[in-house]
């Protein structure tokens, strides 16, 4: 009888635990990192006026779970709060509006941990503000007090805290972002096509000889061999000759690199039984975004040039990286590798060898600039891991500073008024080319059609947004949307007051920060809607915007995606945003 040998008990297999099964989706967006700065984050809003859109911008922070948040709001709950909010009910009312939102809320997601002011304890911003543990972030929404702006404005400069400051009446809205002076984003989450980085100009010897290996004997290679090989090392192969036929000079020109993809299609065996190469296919396809000459992106060249402001920013960590790369830069003249090879025909060992050279070089090139910083005073504390993040995504790394500098955003606006004549056209609109830096959302009165992407707005700095008003005298001829910038205008005008003000008031306030703007048509339609509105939201306008914030606001806390620079106007009548700079 044969005998049966029990093996020893396989391993169990976890599954996912009881959190990543509820956050799933969210963590396919900013890992495992990103759900742990949530977690950590202590979040104030001070709501103020209807209270709607401010709640609705916590509601979509608490879904996917912040650590604690704080609501103050002097106000009660009136019967008309019951009409716009969805968080108060008839049992709401008389009572404390902070306390009522707040209990709803928490029903959202009992992980979460929340409170609210004023209560007996502490009965004014500045007592919550001195008696509370720092602040994540800051949110408040208009109309406020200029006395609680200046308390507001004070303790995010204190402790490096950033400002988002919402409003929402009628139909329109707007958000800004107030960020505590050079904000860095190193997991921008660029397009996977876009992080591909061969370096066919500039091969390390370790490359060269896997390709020398491999097409030592090219024309002698069986059919299978020859339509299997990487289509880097085809191309490596031919540039060889390229240079070898041409003084040692690479292609440059359109002209050549067309020429040499006739080169690399000519080479593709065409008498096999598939009837041609797909791995000479992809060769050509990729020589003219693969055969690019090494260069410095815009976005780290401001970062190589950045002038700190003070010591303690120059010591941090992100900063010490970056001083490191730019050695490394000024040294190698190329950044470091990001070692990630994209999916190409080849045989699986062949391929695995392909990754282990573009790793081994990635990680050569981390462990120099590694070196370089623990070399730095401070350096020493660094984790390895975000010295590693860094060279992977050097080249998409991000600095958002959405503070004005020198100039006041009252200066800015006024700088409209000397410039807004006599301007070339220039669109500001949003597009939707990049989806990935502004997650869709649907609601009842349409999608928003452009989105917020980095890549394609045109910021305005105080000569820019000059020429919003110029812009719109050509729009129906260069078949450009309106600017916003006269909704805007008129929100802002009613951004401090107490009690709603007449037309009359609000467009006296608008030309009171850009003289002249009562003469244009589109800003004394806004100023029109914005009365008509008396302060009121509409609650699916709020949702919208709250959306929209707590999106920017995610991604602020985690440092992960790009955030706008620096506010957006929302208008609900054609259902469109813009990003301005201001």
């Amino acid at each position: 009888m044969t005998e049966i040998v029990m093996s020893q008990t396989p391993p169990i297999l976890h599954g996912p635990s009881e959190k990543e099964r509820k956050y799933d989706r969210q963590l396919r967006l900013w890992a495992a990192s990103g759900q742990a700065a949530l977690e950590s984050a202590n979040i104030l809003l001070v709501n103020s006026g209807s209270g709607t859109v401010g709640v609705e911008t916590l509601k979509n922070l608490v879904l996917p779970g912040i650590g604690r948040f704080v609501i103050y709001d002097e106000a009660k709950v009136g019967e008309a709060d019951l009409g716009v909010n969805f968080f108060l009910v008839e049992g709401s009312l008389g009572k404390p509006r902070s306390q009522s939102l707040t209990g709803h809320l928490l029903e959202l997601n009992p992980e979460v941990q929340g409170g609210w002011y004023p209560n007996e304890n502490i009965k004014t911003l500045e007592s919550l503000l001195a008696d509370s543990p720092v602040f994540t972030t800051i949110m408040y929404t208009h109309p406020i007090t200029p006395e609680n702006i200046s308390l507001l404005e004070s303790y995010g400069q204190q402790h490096q805290t950033p400002l988002v400051a919402i409003h929402s009446a009628g139909f329109y809205s707007y958000f800004r972002i107030n960020l505590p002076g050079a904000f860095p984003i190193v997991d921008t989450h660029p397009d996977e096509t876009a992080t591909t980085d061969l370096r066919l100009l500039t091969p390390w010897p370790e490359l060269v000889a896997f390709t020398e290996e491999l097409t030592k004997n090219i024309d002698d290679l069986s059919d299978f061999e020859h339509g299997h090989l990487p289509y880097v090392v085809i191309l490596l192969h031919y540039l060889e000759k390229w240079k070898a036929e041409h003084g040692g000079s690479y292609p440059s020109t359109y002209k050549e690199k067309t020429e040499f993809r006739r080169i690399v299609q000519n080479a593709a065996r065409t008498k096999n039984t598939e009837g041609g190469e797909e791995n000479f296919e992809e060769a050509a396809a990729a020589v003219l975004k693969t055969l690019v000459v090494p260069s410095l992106p815009s976005g780290l060249k401001e970062i190589f040039e950045y002038e700190h402001t003070h010591l303690a920013e120059q010591n941090s960590g992100f900063w010490v990286i970056a001083d490191a790369v730019k050695a490394f830069y000024e040294e190698h003249k190329c950044l470091p590798l990001p070692g990630k090879v994209p999916d190409m025909k080849a045989q699986s060992k062949v391929y695995i060898q392909l990754q282990n050279i573009y790793k081994a070089k990635a990680r050569k090139d981390a462990a120099e600039i590694l070196e370089t910083v623990q070399a730095t005073p401070g350096g020493q504390n660094i984790d390895p891991a975000e010295v590693d993040l860094f060279c992977k995504n050097a080249a998409f790394v991000k600095l958002i500073n959405a503070t004005t500098g020198t100039i006041s955003r009252e200066d800015c606006l006024k700088k409209v008024a000397g410039e807004f004549h006599n301007t070339p056209s220039l669109s500001m609109v949003v597009n939707t080319r990049n989806p990935s830096l502004f997650w869709p959302l649907q609601t009842s009165i349409g999608r928003v059609k452009e989105e917020l992407s980095d890549k394609s707005a045109i910021f305005a700095t105080p000569r820019n947004t000059a020429q919003e008003f110029a812009n719109d005298e050509n729009a129906e001829m260069t078949l450009q949307p309106l600017s916003l910038l006269p909704i805007y205008l008129a929100m802002q005008a009613t951004a401090h007051v107490e009690d709603w003000p007449s037309k009359e008031e609000i467009l006296a306030r608008v030309v009171k920060m850009v003289p002249g703007a009562d003469e244009n048509e589109r800003v004394r339609q806004a100023v029109e809607e914005v009365t008509r509105a008396e302060g009121g939201e509409l609650h699916n306008v709020a949702a919208l915007t709250g959306g929209m914030v707590a999106q920017e606001t995610i991604k602020i806390i985690t440092k992960q995606y790009i955030p706008i620079d620096n506010t957006c106007v929302f208008d609900g009548i054609n259902s469109r945003c813009q990003v301005l700079r201001l």
